[in-house]
């Protein structure tokens, strides 16, 4: 029988979770707080099912010193829905916004409000993507399907500097961002902090998107969540799923700014979008239902919920003042380990991305230039040295070691020493 012990799991997702916190799933699945049903079983609308989602947010909220105009909701969307939920909660915001100003100046003349607002959303609704790798580009396209491919400027196609390929964030000047006039601008600008797939991580906020009149900046962290400092404030929207370094899968976490929900800021009527050709979103992915309802519209799995603030306080506890510093620390160490030793046996080792925009979470590299049979034999040597998840994904191929939170130090030396001893047998 081979213990928990015996191997370090290195795949992207679902990933691995600390054994303590699953050793306390394990007991409170049989008998929650000695109530002698589990924690399944227990209502979601509950006194208990709300203190765990008080004690999930008071730990997110710890970690990434989320100020107080922010809310956080839960939803069962996963990071994929969320690719969704943006689409519609963010376009409604910029259809409503843009009818208030045209009603400003003609009045209650309805029929001259919709004429103005038919050429308004097919002269002005844009929605700004960086397609930095695979998961930016899947969501571009679910935009794309949602309101049609003339609103959707893919402002950044890592592709076209790359030979077709992602694993390079290109310079700044060169994307081609809707301009931000007076009123006007895109509904939002979405990018993705770190592509899973293409091990391609952003190393900080885009330039690009600050100042005064920044746009709605909608930000995936699926893979990088409570990994390194993020100064949420610039932020409109941040979400991820949570079954990469907080939690099992089955919730998504959304980190939303207050101004995008009633009263501060009111969506476009169902009818008046569907008047103008627009998607109608379903009520599961609906922000200001999902809030005015503490995550609870409908039945919420408060298991997972559980997990996830198990796994966030646990980080609070460890690094204390520090909060999210102390976790991005060893993250960055166990990164740095890693790349050394893929560079120090170059001739060996191909490390995937440039080296600027290398994902701390998602290392990706290929061995032997990417020969087949050697790269199914590393993968089976790893094997036998209990080093599992480390096949690179379907799409891409290759080699792929996922550095989350919950991949220790330990861990990270193990892989090391492997790739050490491949190398010089090789």
């Amino acid at each position: 029988m081979v213990n928990r012990s015996d191997v370090h799991y290195f795949g992207a997702g679902p990933a691995p979770l600390p054994t303590a916190v699953l050793e306390r799933a394990a007991q409170v699945l049989l008998n929650y707080k000695d109530k002698g049903i589990g924690l399944c079983e227990i209502s979601h609308r509950s006194p208990d099912a709300n203190e765990i989602l008080a004690d999930a947010k008071h730990a997110l909220s710890t970690l990434l010193d989320i100020p107080d105009d922010y809310e956080v909701l839960f939803l069962q969307s996963g990071g994929s829905g969320e690719f969704s939920a943006t689409v519609y909660n963010l376009v409604a915001i910029w259809v409503e916004k843009k009818r208030a100003a045209i009603a400003g100046e003609v009045g209650d003349n309805q029929e001259e409000v919709l004429k103005r607002m038919h050429k308004a959303v097919d002269e002005e609704l844009k929605l700004d993507y960086l397609v930095s790798g695979s998961w930016s580009l899947k969501a571009s396209q679910e935009a794309t399907r949602l309101v049609g491919a003339k609103h959707v400027n893919v402002a950044l196609d890592a592709r076209k500097s790359n030979g077709g390929k992602f694993g390079v964030i290109p310079p700044e000047d060169q994307w081609s961002l809707t301009p931000r006039a007076s009123g006007g601008g895109p509904a939002l600008v979405y990018y993705c902090d770190n592509e899973t797939v293409d091990g391609v991580e952003f190393p900080a906020f885009p330039h690009a998107l600050e100042g005064d009149d920044a746009p709605l900046v909608c930000c995936d962290m699926s893979s990088n969540f409570i990994s390194r400092k993020v100064d949420v404030r610039k932020y409109a929207v941040i979400f991820g799923g949570a079954q990469k370094n907080i939690g099992n899968t089955g919730i998504a976490i959304v980190i939303l700014r207050k101004s995008l929900l009633p009263p501060h800021s009111t969506p476009a009527s169902p009818d008046l979008l569907r008047a103008l050709n627009l998607p109608v979103g379903p009520i599961v992915l609906d922000y200001p239902t999902i809030a005015k309802n503490n995550s609870l519209y409908n039945t919420l799995p408060i298991f997972d919920v559980w997990v996830a603030g198990q796994v966030m306080s646990g980080l609070v506890n460890a690094y204390g003042a520090k909060r999210i510093g102390g976790q991005e620390e060893v993250s960055n160490d166990k990164a740095r380990l890693i790349y050394d030793t893929l560079d120090k046996y170059s001739h060996v080792y191909r490390v995937v991305p440039d080296k600027a925009v290398r994902s701390r979470m998602n290392i990706c590299f290929r061995v032997h230039g990417g020969d087949a049979d050697k790269e199914k034999a590393f993968l089976a040597g790893a094997e036998k040295k209990g080093l599992l998840g480390l096949k690179g994904h379907r799409s891409v191929g290759g080699i792929r070691a996922s550095n989350y939170n919950a991949v220790s130090m330990d861990g990270a030396k193990a892989l090391v020493a492997y790739l050490e001893d491949y190398a010089k047998s090789s």
